[in-house]
């Protein structure tokens, strides 16, 4: 794959994972369950459908692909349960929009990680859309006010950390096997959440939606943006994922009536005008020789 060619693969798996991602918060309104047996089970199917990737791509050799992950896989690790189980969290706190004003500051906070970590120099289209996609955040952040959405949103953004220094990682370490890293956290944050969930399974309806949260949001979400993260500069990839900024509120709009505010709504179109933009860049200028 050409240099071409590999940009515009990394530009797409990023797109799909971040409209899969925006589906979290959906899932999350359709479960009437506490948090710690919403991440326990959400996790466990996250891990099931995780190991399951991590065998058909590596056949016999799955358990050896798992202990071959690394000192790098090994700190990856706990920062992916980290952003797994804060992101969650935030969610239960908080408006989905809320959650998704501070998550929509990734790609700040991975640029920063990659300038501090491995040099990476953000391109000025990148600086101009995310200077855009400032202005958008910072109207729609006025808008918490209550304590518990206060907490929230401290939560969203241990959760952007942790996935932002996940995305520069996946492109410092490129050999890294993020489905097998993802799995076992996922599967580790499932044991540190059973002992404070709820004791009854719930009911045969809650599985499936748990089923399809962990597969869709945990499992292939994070596969396909960490992935394609590592064809494309970290603040760009970060860009494109701010997709996610403003489709989570709207099925959550669309499915419960929640209303994201005007502020939300005005933020959030400056937000979409930047990444479409950027967008709209990469597609039709050409790459420098």
């Amino acid at each position: 794959m050409d240099k071409t060619g590999a940009r515009a693969y990394g530009m797409a798996l990023v797109t799909m994972a971040a409209v899969l991602w925006s589906t979290g918060g959906l899932f999350v309104r359709l479960l009437d369950l506490d948090v710690w047996t919403m991440l326990a089970w959400r996790s466990l199917f996250a891990a099931l459908a995780l190991a399951l990737a991590v065998g058909i791509q590596n056949g016999t050799h799955a358990i050896q692909a798992v202990r071959a992950i690394g000192w790098p896989g090994l700190v990856a690790i706990p920062i992916a349960v980290v952003s797994m189980g804060s992101y969650v969290i935030a969610l239960k706190l908080t408006t989905v929009a809320n959650v998704m004003v501070v998550y929509a500051t990734v790609p700040f906070v991975a640029a920063g990680v990659a300038v501090l970590w491995i040099g990476e120099r953000a391109a000025s289209r990148v600086l101009l859309a995310s200077a855009t996609a400032l202005i958008g955040i910072v109207i729609m952040a006025g808008s918490a006010t209550r304590p518990q959405d206060i907490a929230g949103n401290a939560v969203a953004f241990l959760m952007t950390l942790a996935f932002g220094t996940q995305l520069v990682m996946a492109r410092r370490y490129p050999s890294l096997e993020m489905a097998s890293i993802n799995a076992v956290a996922a599967a580790l944050c499932a044991v540190i959440c059973w002992p404070l969930a709820a004791v009854a399974t719930p009911s045969p309806p809650q599985l499936v939606i748990l089923a399809l949260f962990g597969i869709t949001t945990t499992a292939l979400a994070y596969i396909l943006f960490l992935t394609g993260g590592r064809y494309i500069p970290s603040g760009e990839a970060g860009l494109i994922g701010l997709i996610d900024v403003v489709l989570a509120p709207f099925w959550v709009w669309l499915a419960f009536a929640e209303q994201p505010g005007q502020a939300a709504i005005i933020g959030g179109s400056l937000v979409l005008a930047s990444v479409l933009w950027y967008l709209a860049g990469q597609r039709w200028t050409k790459p420098a020789h």
